[in-house]
């Protein structure tokens, strides 16, 4: 299986971003590391392990990018900046990573995915720019992040604009109405996984629920206990990626 580390001055972020690409064929995965994680994550809790007989075989081809969350929703910015820090990120993976991943892929499509905050971070673009994926899949994660529970506190300290409105998926896929939009949206495939004792387990069926209104279809599967660690995510990826 090739592994590369890549690295660039990131023009939209100023900062270095780096990466790790796993294979050298197959559907493109854009995979987007848990809350403050970085890029070498997946691979150290054998993440990308779990997928290497289909990497090997050419099928999947995995771009893990660093996060960008203690600049945005973990700083200790206003609210009203970490949403804008976000939209920077958001533009940054627009901009330069999917470009990137062009370059490298014959695949015009991406699957992308993310565990924990990642998944709110794969679900929230593929929402807002569905033309860019085919599929996207995410596990363990909330899609409103101004939700809070005993572990999880609200990223936003309560705050509101239309930023943060049209950044939280469950907040705003309810209102859209526009066809067009939704025409892409569905045209993807939605993957949603969560744990039964998950304390956003009702954000997620909110946000199927939401979806099938919207004709979007959904598949959202419910796993035993929380399934909110490693463990549990090196299953996901084998059974929905």
């Amino acid at each position: 299986m090739k592994r590369e580390y890549k690295k660039w001055q990131s023009h939209i972020l100023n900062k270095e971003m780096e990466m790790l690409v796993f294979g050298e064929s197959g559907t493109p995965v854009l995979f987007f590391p848990t809350r403050t994680a970085r890029f070498y994550d997946y691979e150290n809790w054998r993440i990308i392990e779990a997928l290497r007989p289909r990497i090997a075989k050419g099928e999947l081809q995995i771009f893990c990018v660093d996060s960008y969350d203690m600049e945005s929703f973990y700083s200790y910015h206003h609210p009203s900046e970490k949403i804008k820090k976000h939209l920077r990120y958001e533009d940054y993976i627009l901009s330069e990573v999917i470009p990137f991943i062009h370059n490298r892929s014959s695949d015009r499509k991406i699957l992308v995915a993310g565990c924990s905050l990642g998944g709110y971070h794969a679900v929230n673009i593929a929402m807002r720019h569905p033309q860019y994926f085919y599929k996207v899949v995410g596990m363990s994660a909330r899609y409103d992040l101004t939700l809070s529970s005993h572990r999880f506190p609200d990223l936003l300290n309560g705050y509101r604009d239309e930023n943060v409105y049209l950044n939280m998926p469950s907040m705003f896929m309810p209102h859209l109405n526009c066809e067009k939009i939704l025409d892409n949206i569905r045209d993807l495939q939605v993957t949603l996984v969560v744990g039964k004792e998950d304390p956003f387990l009702h954000n997620n069926e909110h946000l199927s629920h939401t979806l099938w209104s919207k004709s979007v279809k959904p598949e959202f599967y419910v796993w035993n206990d929380e399934a909110h660690k490693a463990y549990y995510w090196r299953k996901m990826v084998q059974l929905y990626f």
